[in-house]
């Protein structure tokens, strides 16, 4: 992908821009399988998601959502890239139990 292609990729798209790109993607798979049928693909998605990994199986839910692909498309090769968002500092953990003084062989809980 040259600069002018990733330029243009990154540019916002309209709802319609988007609803275009989800018809030109469905027409591309149809040329390529005939017999392809994205209402059976994402409920043939949805009903195997456990047995695909976390995120091929987004990437595969957003072929109905150009936007949503495009958003993912850039995050990833921002993160690629190196620049993609660092929220290591800003996360706490907290514990939503109360932390008791009893040690864990007197509560029943294996350590």
């Amino acid at each position: 992908m040259d600069a002018l292609d990733k330029e243009s990729f990154a540019l916002s798209s309209s709802a319609s821009d988007a609803e275009f790109d989800a018809v030109y993607i469905e027409e591309q798979l149809l040329e390529q399988i005939p017999e392809f049928n994205m209402a059976a693909f994402n409920t043939t998605l949805q009903h195997h998601k456990d047995e695909v990994a976390g995120d091929i199986f987004d990437m595969l839910l957003t072929f109905t959502d150009f936007l949503a692909f495009k958003e993912m498309f850039l995050d990833y090769r921002a993160e690629k890239e190196g620049q993609g968002l660092d929220l290591s500092s800003g996360l706490v953990v907290t514990s939503l139990c109360k932390s008791s003084s009893v040690p864990a062989s007197q509560n029943n809980l294996r350590p």
